[in-house]
């Protein structure tokens, strides 16, 4: 018997700029649920992994709303400090998640690390984990990567997050810089979303 499709879809985050690169890349046929006007919390992310903390919220809200829902998990990984702040990427900036405090608090583990470290690549990675839920069944999870660097300065006003200092590899751009529908062609959500489609 064929699965069926997926109607509605519950998008489990807080984040406004999560939320509208998400309803980006659905199909247009599948009717979107923000859980922010639910006034729903977030839960508290205690996995090891993306894939762990996704799943973790999926299941949350889906059974918060008592509907299918898909959420992301994602973060910045940098190679010079041990793939940090990896899935503590949003607590980097406090409890409000205010990523200028969190990029400067990049740009201060790197000087510690190596105080030259403006003089050379810097390898980092974008990682997303998107998950579908149903209550407590996990329907799918899928990761999907980007590699780059980071600037030594952060550069541009779009896009959220991290991305006014990762450069994509093969780009000169930072993500901050990049219009919405360039970024979201190339970008970690886009990769994840390939995966996933098939569930939708």
């Amino acid at each position: 018997m064929a699965r069926q499709k997926i109607k509605e879809l519950f998008i489990g985050t807080n984040n406004k700029g999560k939320l509208r690169e998400i309803k980006s890349l659905l199909p247009k046929n599948i009717k979107i649920y923000s859980i922010s006007k639910f006034n729903i919390k977030s839960p508290i992310e205690n996995g090891k992994t993306f894939e762990e903390n996704s799943i973790i919220k999926s299941r949350y809200f889906s059974k918060k709303t008592n509907q299918i829902c898909l959420a992301d998990d994602s973060g910045l990984e940098i190679d010079i400090l041990k793939k940090k702040p990896g899935i503590y990427s949003a607590r980097w900036g406090g409890k409000n998640s205010d990523f200028k405090k969190a990029i400067n608090k990049v740009y201060r583990e790197l000087k510690k690390r190596d105080k030259n470290w403006k003089l050379k690549k810097i390898k980092a990675r974008f990682v997303c984990a998107l998950s579908i839920s149903n209550l407590n069944k996990v329907i799918a999870c899928v990761v999907g990567k980007v590699e780059g660097s980071i600037s030594n300065i952060p550069k541009g006003n779009r896009g959220f997050g991290y991305d006014p200092i990762f450069i994509l590899s093969g780009q000169k751009k930072t993500f901050g810089e990049m219009n919405f529908s360039k970024k979201s062609k190339l970008d970690h959500r886009y990769k994840a979303f390939k995966k996933i489609k098939k569930f939708l």
